[in-house]
């Protein structure tokens, strides 16, 4: 049985070049992320306006790195089959943005998916004491959602932590996993401080498809971005 990594690396699409969006998902996989990562703003829920599920079902035949939606989007329930079906592997969502936030992650997996909770900066994490069961991802928000490229925020670190404890219990009750994500001005500078923090997931949009090798690969960047993670020590904390 394959070993699961110790972290994953998880390429927001949101930077990447549109124009050749089949070949950069190509290249990031090869480069040897793990998954790859779907923002999908609706200009409601978020001021900007992003892809939907064609894109999704669009790139699913490019590659077999689990594919990693982020519903940024209100109301959610009418897309989650939608993605599902178009190929999604894990569906988060803010519980701002559902009218039953148990019922939305019930949903996900009846279609076949990972469930995930997303939490904006300033979203309480009283939003996690009755839904810690079926999730299997809690994504962090570093920055405000909307745009990609903006600056990490240095309080997220805090809420990291706070989180990590929080799986940690609920691991050693359940015996099960939960993915600890963060997402919102992550490089090669700053990874290895979210990974002390306590997550084991990390989207980077700008910083990875900005940094682009002469061929046109990220082998680069993304090879620094494990250094930093190596050099934190993280030992067996994905599962």
């Amino acid at each position: 049985m394959e070993r699961e990594p110790r972290y994953r690396l998880a390429p927001s699409i949101l930077s990447a070049d549109f124009a050749r969006l089949g070949e950069e998902v190509e290249r990031v996989v090869a480069a040897g992320c793990d998954l790859i990562h779907f923002d999908v703003m609706d200009n409601h829920y978020v001021p900007n306006l992003t892809i939907g599920p064609m894109v999704c079902e669009a790139i699913r035949p490019r590659t077999t790195a689990p594919i990693d939606v982020h519903l940024m989007v209100k109301p959610v329930d009418a897309l989650v089959p939608l993605f599902a079906k178009a190929g999604a592997d894990l569906i988060s969502f803010h519980p701002e943005a559902s009218e039953h936030v148990d019922r939305t992650l019930s949903l996900i997996r009846e279609h076949g998916c990972r469930a995930g909770l997303a939490l904006n900066p300033a979203t309480p994490l009283h939003h996690l004491d009755h839904v810690m069961d079926p999730l299997d991802l809690i994504l962090v928000m570093s920055v405000n959602p909307g745009f990609g490229g903006q600056s990490f925020i240095p309080a997220a670190l805090d809420k990291i932590a706070a989180i990590r404890r929080r799986i940690d219990r609920h691991a050693a009750e359940t015996g099960r996993t939960i993915w600890l994500e963060v997402d919102g001005g992550i490089k090669p500078a700053n990874i290895r401080a979210v990974a002390d923090a306590g997550a084991d997931t990390f989207v980077a949009g700008s910083a990875i498809f900005g940094a682009a090798d002469a061929d046109g690969g990220y082998r680069g960047v993304v090879g620094r971005m494990r250094a930093a993670l190596a050099d934190a020590g993280i030992e067996g904390r994905a599962a």
